[in-house]
């Protein structure tokens, strides 16, 4: 409905509905079906319909909405996005619909309980305490709009695309939440398919892939012989990571009584990336590497330890930076699987389930039942013998297998 707006005429509006100042180019008035009013501006940026939220009423003036609007279409006139450079205003604490801020807080505590690793809790919070808060932490749920999601999102979307489109998923989820909840209603504004997607682009069109720094696995043999001649628990933990192809917390919080004495070692689902148990069949120098560790931390409950306590997650990292070693800890995975590949007949199943990596097959997932043990002794044998060549070559065999 577009009519020129008038003080007593906004006042006496109640039935909801989108109203169109007929004076004010783009300048609209919502009312929600709980009565409450919001100043919106719309308007067409790249052939796209978009709306920017401009305060609420009555806290907001006709008048002052009225130069706000204004101020966004003069944006707009000189070819650039409307950005409200105004405070938009905080709702009092005791509005009937919960801040966002509060109701993100809310949802994040519940869900961590379906959460194996912390640290989703911690990724989750911070980076909507430092991304979305900012922006939407004192809105209402049900004021939430497109726009304010895409003040959000667009300031990180090209420079940090990872974190902000996990960002987005963690606010439309949180969105979502509120709607189950009948917190709010309509179009999820952080939803991507067939609503973002058509403004933002995609998010691997514009991600640049970082992977991890592997060593060749040509180069890892005589890296294993500089790694022996470093002292210390964390020089043991590293060399047993990368025979055994681990990740780096599986490794770190491993306890002594998960490595039975034929030499399996059975890692629990709750330290698994997948959250499936994992079995490793241990070879012996990774036997011989648990025995020197254990004599320098007797009286420990972990495979690797000082003092009883487990090492630091960057003990590691920061050995391969004493070494000058321009690779990562979890480059060695990758290592491992080049050389499978190249240098080897064993299968690429075999090797992917050495690596506890998900089958992401749903159908295969299902028919694939046993974990190859049997398969993968033999490969993770093949890999030992080629990690320890250079020595063998080089040194006292007898000496290299028992000697840390």
């Amino acid at each position: 409905m577009k009519t020129g707006f008038t003080d007593p005429y906004v006042k006496n509006l109640t039935q909801p509905g989108r109203y169109t100042d007929a004076t004010t180019h783009g300048l609209n008035l919502n009312i929600k079906s709980n009565g409450r009013k919001y100043w919106v501006f719309r308007y067409l940026y790249v052939g796209k319909r978009l709306d920017l939220a401009l305060g609420v009423y009555p806290e907001i003036s006709l008048k002052e909405a009225r130069k706000r609007a204004a101020q966004a279409r003069s944006n707009v006139l000189q070819g650039q996005r409307p950005v409200a450079t105004w405070k938009t205003a905080a709702i009092p604490e005791t509005s009937t619909t919960p801040l966002f801020k509060n109701f993100a807080t809310e949802c994040i505590a519940t869900k961590k309980s379906e959460w194996s690793n912390p640290k989703h809790t911690d990724q989750w919070t911070n980076t909507i305490e430092q991304y979305a808060n900012p922006v939407i932490g004192n809105l209402p749920l049900d004021e939430i709009e497109t726009d304010h999601i895409l003040r959000v999102l667009t300031p990180i979307w090209h420079t940090k695309t990872e974190t902000a489109s996990r960002l987005r998923g963690r606010i439309e989820w949180i969105l979502a939440s509120a709607t189950t909840r009948r917190l709010r209603s309509g179009l999820n504004p952080a939803t991507w398919r067939g609503h973002l997607e058509t403004i933002l682009p995609k998010p691997s069109k514009i991600a640049t892939v970082t992977h991890h720094a592997a060593l060749a696995y040509a180069d890892v043999p005589n890296f294993l012989v500089k790694l022996r001649n470093k002292d210390g628990v964390t020089a043991l933990a590293l060399e047993f990571l990368i025979l055994n192809v681990n990740r780096t917390g599986e490794v770190l919080g491993a306890f002594r009584s998960e490595v039975a004495a034929d030499g399996l070692w059975v890692i629990p689902a709750s330290r698994m990336k997948a959250g499936k148990e994992h079995r490793v069949p241990l070879g012996q120098r990774s036997l011989a590497i648990l025995t020197v560790a254990r004599s320098l931390d007797p009286s420990s409950k972990y495979l690797f330890s000082k003092e009883g306590k487990p090492l630091s997650s960057m003990a590691m990292s920061m050995l391969l930076r004493r070494m000058k070693a321009d690779v990562t800890v979890h480059g060695f995975r990758s290592s491992f699987r080049d050389w499978v590949a190249e240098e080897t007949d064993h299968s690429p199943e075999v090797a992917e389930m050495a690596l506890a990596h998900t089958i992401r097959n749903q159908v295969e997932a299902a028919y694939r039942r046993g974990d190859l043990l049997s398969r993968r002794k033999v490969l993770m044998n093949d890999w030992q013998n080629y990690c320890l060549i250079e020595s063998s070559e080089n040194m006292n065999n007898s000496t290299v297998l028992l000697v840390a």
